[in-house]
């Protein structure tokens, strides 16, 4: 009986493997141990009276706020050809030199990152946008699809991301715990602003190492990407064409992100702001109308359902966890690990990038942060860079074959000409790039701290 927390969670990754929903197999896998245990005597029914309390806090909390608005800016700019205007603009600024169209891809997938933050919805648009074209100028499959899949899944870190959103709420409340822990009982906070800071230089430095990347192989083999022939094109490039269709989106990224960071507004306020931006931008595309609104408020609707009955049968999971003592089982196991902090951290980093291949960001981020992270926070780990560690992490986790979530995408909207395996040798120098990433910032945690203390002094 001292192992049933395990047992319970074993079970539900069972469950999930076998393919029942997310949200019922968190609560419903939880409610029947909990029936056992109490059973057995060895479950206290009280953890479930404090469960109306925990929905009450969800339905209360104002940063979740941000995430239907998020989502809704997202949708709607994916909808309204912004990034098909994009991708066509850039591709004919950069189209002429050795590996343009992947150079064009990345930072298209770049700004798609900042301004939806949904990483399934880039990667199909880039994949139904950018692949025919890469295909058809004699670019290599596997660099085209795995270009696209890396620039894809960068709204995981570039903010403003609903995996940072997400993750900032569930690290804020794992904070205070640790440090009330600790019997700290003025605890400080970390907020979203705090990882959207944090995310900034890390994110930009994926970006770099990429393009470092995608030019060298255009230069050191440029049969796999080849410049566009200028009676190619349809059109040559076009400086005001290029603004036109790059300086809207990217006010729309300042607005929102820089009041955010210059403590203008908060992220629900920003998100406000980017959900009308999204309509003005659609509306100067000439594509608003009512019939994409209603489509655009009904797949909202649905993702936004989808998150908060994740997060609430995440709740039910969590309360059981605890009331089974698996956290403090699970401090026991990190605290007792040779390497001590360092330790902890690699098996804590290595368990979610495995948990990455068959749970989505939602599940990792209500199930294993608020189990692990208290306990990683209450050793001294700085909140922010723990934050920026663990969504690089499942980013790079996405990636990974043969589970990735990124490659499933892609292969679901990429032609039957192009293989499987083709996908998979893609993206592996990518995943070498993340890794890289990550080391960088083990290694120099300030990569991610740095600017969170100059912009939210203490």
């Amino acid at each position: 009986m001292d192992y049933f927390a395990l047992y319970m969670f074993a079970a539900v990754c069972i469950i999930l493997l076998a393919g029942f929903s997310v949200a019922f197999s968190l609560a419903g896998t939880a409610l029947i141990f909990a029936l056992i245990g109490y059973s057995f005597d060895v479950f206290d029914e009280a953890f479930l009276f404090a469960l109306p309390n925990r929905l009450f806090g969800i339905m209360s909390n104002e940063t979740l706020i941000a995430v239907p608005l998020f989502i809704f800016m997202g949708i709607m700019l994916e909808r309204s050809k912004v990034a098909e205007s994009l991708l066509e603009n850039m591709a004919s600024l950069f189209g002429s030199m050795r590996g343009g169209l992947g150079v064009s891809v990345t930072l298209v997938g770049m700004l798609l990152a900042a301004s939806t933050g949904i990483v399934g919805a880039t990667v199909v648009t880039m994949g139904l946008l950018s692949l025919p074209v890469m295909l058809r100028h004699g670019y290599n499959p596997a660099i085209s699809t795995g270009t696209i899949c890396a620039s894809g899944t960068l709204g995981q870190i570039i903010p403003p991301s609903i995996v940072l959103v997400l993750l900032g709420d569930v690290l804020s409340s794992a904070y205070q715990q640790a440090q009330l822990d600790m019997g700290i009982f003025s605890p400080k906070t970390v907020s979203v602003g705090d990882l959207f800071a944090g995310a900034l230089i890390p994110g930009l430095l994926l970006v770099g190492l990429y393009l470092v990347y995608i030019i060298s192989i255009a230069w050191l083999k440029p049969n796999t990407m080849p410049a566009i022939q200028s009676d190619d094109s349809c059109n040559k490039p076009n400086l005001i064409t290029v603004l036109q269709s790059l300086i809207p989106p990217l006010l729309l990224i300042f607005a929102v992100l820089g009041s955010i960071l210059g403590g203008i507004a908060t992220p629900t306020e920003a998100a406000s702001v980017g959900a009308v931006g999204a309509i003005l931008l659609g509306m100067s595309k000439k594509q608003f109308n009512l019939s994409l609104l209603k489509d655009v408020m009904q797949n909202t609707t649905k993702v936004t359902s989808m998150v908060f009955l994740i997060l609430i049968g995440a709740s039910i999971f969590s309360l059981v966890f605890r009331g089974f003592e698996g956290d403090e089982i699970i401090q026991d196991f990190l605290s007792e690990l040779p390497g001590g902090v360092f330790g902890a951290m690699l098996v804590v980093m290595l368990v979610m990038f495995l948990l990455g291949f068959v749970l989505d960001f939602i599940e990792i981020t209500f199930v294993v942060v608020p189990i692990v992270g208290p306990i990683l926070l209450a050793m001294g780990i700085d909140p922010v860079w723990l934050g920026i560690m663990i969504a690089i992490n499942l980013q790079t986790s996405f990636l990974t074959p043969p589970f990735g979530f990124a490659l499933f995408y892609l292969r679901g909207v990429a032609p039957d000409s192009i293989k499987t395996l083709e996908i998979y040798k893609g993206v592996m120098p990518f995943i070498v790039i993340q890794l890289m990433a990550l080391a960088a910032i083990a290694y120099w945690p300030s990569l991610a701290t740095w600017l969170p203390s100059i912009i939210y002094p203490e």
